[in-house]
């Protein structure tokens, strides 16, 4: 099987349609399963892992048994005291069976296997909504360049029909991964999350140096998309005016950058983190006011660098 190949299977988290953060006009969403960082805030811990995952919603749980009833494993059990399903993690095979058997959607399926042809045909439908917004594709995760050559397919397949296309990627990964979807890219969002290295590792795990000689190689190439930098801003780990500064002068260096976007951090995915029994590490850090957000994007401005700075996700900000 080829690369190009429409049967080229991929890892996919979910499909969102009708985004208005996630690039120009409308855009349909692919999510992708599997990130290399572990960023201690993550929106979506459900992308995290590159393995299928199960999680579970206590409170929509009924303990009618059917997830016990239908595991091959024995896995899943029902709690006579509590009144609730229990899994054994441990030999769980990841199978789904109990999500479908599940009536009142208690256990929740973190992943499938498409086909590009697959995805093809949901992004179709969404074509009319393209062409009057002037939106596309966005491919998001976890990581798209973790899943090169699914994802070049994708967006190559998506070009050739005439649909817009951009992905949101942290760029740590080998360069010869991204190489491979500049043909076929309009626009990459890049997270910048921190330019001191020993920081970034701290919270991210890894340091920074691959992300940003990658950031300059994309801008350097002759398949350049419009790149646009966005800065997760969590109060106490970047929002200072030493990183802000440190972030705007090497943006400066970046002759194919539109924009530099500021996204507050938010506690959005907390309950999913429950639902996979994994610690949410930033319990004490309260997501940024609209003053202050405000604060730091005034504080740029002021900068006079020429660059086009924002809010993005919708916040409005004076």
């Amino acid at each position: 099987m080829t690369e190009n190949h429409l049967s080229l299977a991929g890892n996919i988290l979910r499909i969102e349609r009708s985004s208005i953060h996630d690039g120009s006009g409308l855009r349909t969403v692919v999510f992708l399963k599997g990130c290399p960082l572990k960023c201690s805030w993550c929106s979506t811990p459900e992308s995290r892992n590159f393995e299928f995952e199960k999680g579970f919603a206590s409170e929509f749980c009924t303990a009618c048994g059917n997830c016990a009833a239908i595991c091959e494993n024995n896995a899943v059990s029902i709690d006579q005291d509590n009144k609730v399903a229990v899994t054994d993690r441990s030999i769980c095979t990841g199978c789904f069976k109990c999500a479908d058997a599940c009536p009142s959607y208690a256990v929740k399926p973190y992943g499938k296997t498409m086909t590009v042809s697959e995805v093809m045909n949901e992004i179709k439908k969404d074509e009319i909504f393209f062409y009057h917004s002037g939106g596309g594709i966005t491919l998001s995760g976890g990581e798209p360049i973790s899943q090169s050559s699914f994802s070049a397919v994708l967006l190559r397949e998506s070009k050739n029909i005439g649909i817009n296309t951009t992905i949101e990627s942290c760029l740590y990964g080998n360069y010869s991964s991204i190489e491979k979807l500049l043909p076929w890219l309009d626009t990459l969002y890049a997270d910048l999350k921190h330019m001191n290295r020993k920081i970034h590792r701290r919270w991210i795990g890894e340091d920074n140096r691959l992300i940003l000689e990658n950031l300059v190689k994309v801008n350097q190439s002759k398949y350049s998309p419009q790149i646009v930098i966005r800065i997760p801003l969590v109060p106490g780990f970047n929002d200072s005016d030493e990183n802000m500064l440190a972030t705007l002068q090497f943006c400066k260096g970046l002759n194919n950058l539109k924009g530099l976007e500021l996204l507050p951090y938010h506690r959005l995915g907390i309950d999913t983190y429950r639902y996979l029994d994994l610690d949410y590490q930033c319990r004490s850090i309260s997501p940024p006011s609209a003053e202050r957000l405000s604060d730091r994007i005034s504080f740029l401005k002021r900068q006079n660098s020429g660059l086009a700075i924002s809010s993005g996700s919708g916040f409005s900000v004076k």
